[in-house]
């Protein structure tokens, strides 16, 4: 559920907050992400008060670290006590869409289309056990309960975990732009503070075959983004 300001001195404070300068910035395996005043309804809009200021990190390599043939990736994350917010701004090529678009559910095997990712797991010692995050140029969406271990019935893909998206094509620019609302309670039953930590791990696939590019933040080392030894870590600053 969203939190809304209804006063206008929330609405200053929120605007003042999103002036100031912080970074979210990515250091080797550590992607950390800025805490916000205020949930928001995403916009997929990076010039938003709410990403002012949000460096994020690039990434333009595929599964084994060498770099791609298209422009690079920004991933910008802010957080809240109740969720965590992950903006992808994406240049193309060409666009890879799925025909007769669905956005009021979620598009299972959406993986087969451009796609931007996350994997995102909170048990440190049963690192096989993620939920993984999709949303497209157009807006469709997909969650997964992941546990390479004891797989789900239908890969994990009747889990819900209540998370929402918006997406943006700006085709004079070739970049499209995804944003992603995650509860926290879907990802842990926790609460989080400044210093948690979530593992993580960021993809992007686009185009189709035989050029479909598979871009990775880091190297897994193989020709599959589910290794999650490979992933990194999103800490809550």
């Amino acid at each position: 559920m969203l939190v809304h300001m209804h006063s206008m001195a929330g609405l200053a404070l929120f605007f003042l907050a999103a002036m100031v300068v912080v970074q979210a910035q990515g250091t080797g395996d550590t992607f950390e992400s800025s805490k916000a005043p205020a949930d928001w309804a995403p916009t997929a809009d990076p010039d938003a008060p709410q990403w002012k200021g949000i460096a994020g990190i690039s990434i333009g390599n595929d599964f084994y670290g060498k770099p791609v043939n298209l422009g690079p990736t920004v991933i910008r994350s802010r957080w809240t006590d109740g969720n965590l917010y992950l903006l992808y701004v994406c240049p193309y090529r060409e666009l890879y869409l799925k025909p007769g678009p669905v956005t009021t559910e979620e598009t299972n095997k959406l993986w087969d289309w451009d796609v931007a990712e996350a994997f995102i797991g909170s048990d440190f010692q049963h690192i096989t056990r993620y939920k993984e995050f999709q949303v497209s140029p157009q807006g469709e969406f997909v969650d997964l309960d992941i546990d390479r271990e004891n797989p789900k019935p239908r890969g994990g893909v009747d889990w819900q975990s209540g998370f929402t998206v918006k997406a943006r094509i700006d085709k004079e620019k070739k970049i499209w732009y995804g944003e992603m609302k995650i509860p926290f309670a879907s990802l842990s039953e926790a609460s989080v503070k400044v210093g948690s930590e979530f593992r993580l791990g960021l993809f992007r696939i686009e185009g189709g075959e035989p050029n479909r590019t598979y871009v990775a933040w880091r190297p897994t080392g193989a020709k599959s983004f589910h290794v999650p030894t490979a992933f990194g870590r999103l800490v809550l600053r």
